[in-house]
């Protein structure tokens, strides 16, 4: 297949979307790269499938353009931009069989009935159906009817894929297995994709960029390793991942917590209120004074008292729920290593807790 020579780049200026009086996406611009795989994250009610049903032509935005490869496709029916749509529920139609299925995006561009066989065969091999052409769709399993429908997206070669959730109905097993699968497949072809989800893990797993979105805007948009050790905003570090955020002081360039000073990776910020996140997992635990687990060196340490409230085992790893000097709540979160397992403190019990100045990242306290 050659979608990947014709992949377009997409860009999106001043999309604007109400339904009645209610604003959905306010002002929003996004450019996506050609070949790229950028996933729209965000809860339900952030105006992400909005976007993309925008994108796709089925529905109609209140204002704004959108420019694929040149071409300005904001007025154009979805059947006239060249875009392949993978839906929520696979939108399959049951009364065809497979081939049928795929063929259909063929059958409605008039595809000769050799070429059309070809096609589907070479697109049946490359989602790993061989052999299921004459199988009805309700013979199928749920990892198969989403090869289908990815198959029916791609199989006339399409500028652009679009992705609404389509592994939400999925058990967790073959939802993270179709991940790698979707992936591959990205990688292999090299099609410009859009992808939504909820997902925050799905969205890490899959995508080259990811643009959380919230109530109708983009709060921040980056590759996945960035959003996670670098959120911007305090629904970026709550959405992605686990946080402790710790409210702070911060004056004339410094950052100060219960009377003493914190050293963190973030520039000098404004005075006033703000908040630090601190990863559960980048809290190390101290026992009188001795690190049970590895703590990098480091003059910027930042050292704070506390009371353990709970430890819960998970497994793999345990969580130690502990509050600070003030009453304040913090989590963190270890690897079950025999050596830290050995040492481990009480519920009750004074502890010392580090946290690295570059693990301690400052947002803005919204509330």
């Amino acid at each position: 297949m050659s979608i990947a020579r014709s992949a377009p780049p997409i860009n999106i200026r001043g999309i604007a979307k109400r339904f009645g009086s209610v604003p959905v996406l306010s002002d929003l611009d996004l450019d996506v790269a050609s070949g790229e795989f950028l996933t729209l994250l965000g809860p339900s009610g952030s105006g992400k499938t909005t976007l993309l049903m925008i994108l796709a032509g089925f529905v109609r935005a209140n204002a704004g353009s959108i420019d694929i490869g040149g071409e300005e496709v904001i007025t154009k029916p979805p059947h006239k931009r060249n875009i392949g749509m993978v839906f929520q529920n696979y939108a399959l139609f049951p009364h065809m069989n497979v081939f049928h299925n795929i063929a259909f995006p063929l059958k409605q561009r008039r595809t000769s009935a050799a070429e059309t066989a070809e096609r589907v065969e070479r697109v049946l091999d490359l989602v790993q159906l061989q052999g299921l052409a004459d199988r009805r769709v309700d013979q199928l399993s749920g990892g198969q009817r989403q090869r289908v429908a990815l198959a029916r997206a791609i199989v006339f070669e399409p500028r652009i894929v679009l992705m609404d959730e389509p592994l939400s109905a999925l058990d967790k097993g073959l939802r993270e297995h179709m991940q790698i699968e979707l992936r591959s497949l990205h990688r292999r072809l090299g099609m410009t994709t859009v992808y939504v989800t909820h997902d925050q893990r799905e969205a890490i797993t899959m995508s080259d960029r990811i643009a959380v979105m919230n109530k109708g805007r983009i709060e921040q948009l980056d590759q996945p390793e960035t959003l996670y050790a670098r959120p911007r905003t305090k629904f970026v570090a709550g959405f992605i991942g686990e946080s402790n955020f710790i409210p702070v002081e911060c004056r004339d360039g410094s950052v100060w917590y219960a009377g003493k000073k914190v050293h963190t990776a973030s520039p000098s910020p404004p005075s006033g209120r703000h908040l630090l996140v601190v990863r559960p997992e980048r809290v190390r635990l101290a026992v009188d004074a001795g690190l049970v687990a590895d703590a990098r060196p480091g003059a910027n340490a930042n050292i704070l008292d506390a009371t353990v409230r709970d430890i819960v085992y998970q497994g793999d790893s345990f969580i130690c729920y502990a509050n600070l000097a003030d009453g304040q709540q913090i989590a963190l979160r270890d690897y079950c290593r025999s050596d830290v397992l050995a040492r481990l403190p009480v519920a009750g019990q004074p502890v010392r807790l580090r946290v690295d100045a570059e693990d301690a990242i400052l947002v803005a306290d919204e509330t």
